[in-house]
This record gives structure tokens, sequence and C-alpha cells, in this order.
């Protein structure tokens, strides 16, 4: 990843953890909270795609 830009293999990923979680969250409010806690945890160092989709499960601690 360079200054935020993500190549095919990182959309990739994260359209998969986004595809696994999004059910549990119905609201496009809470889709984007949701979307923001993958990428933040991605970003964050967190490429593992079964880590990843474990921890964005959580709420971003605040």
């Amino acid at each position: 990843m360079d200054a935020g830009i993500f190549d095919p293999a990182e959309l990739a990923l994260l359209g998969r953890v986004f595809e696994q979680l999004k059910l549990a969250h119905p609201s496009a409010d809470a889709q984007d909270r949701l979307a923001s806690r993958i990428i933040t945890n991605y970003m964050a160092g967190i490429v593992d795609e079964p880590e990843l989709i474990s921890l964005s499960r959580q709420p971003l601690g605040r």
C-alpha cells in the first residue's frame, strides 16, 4: 500500500472481509462504520484475513 492507495489484491482482501461481516450491520451507517474499522485495522498492519475479520467485528477503541 502506498499513501492510502490500495492495489487490486488489497482491495480484493478488504472486499472479502466486508462481504463476510456486512450482514451483521444492516444499516448504511453501520456498514460505513464497519468499512472504516476494516480499513483502519488493515492500515494498522493486520493483513491476515481471518485476523482482520475477527478484529473488525469489534468496535474501534475510543
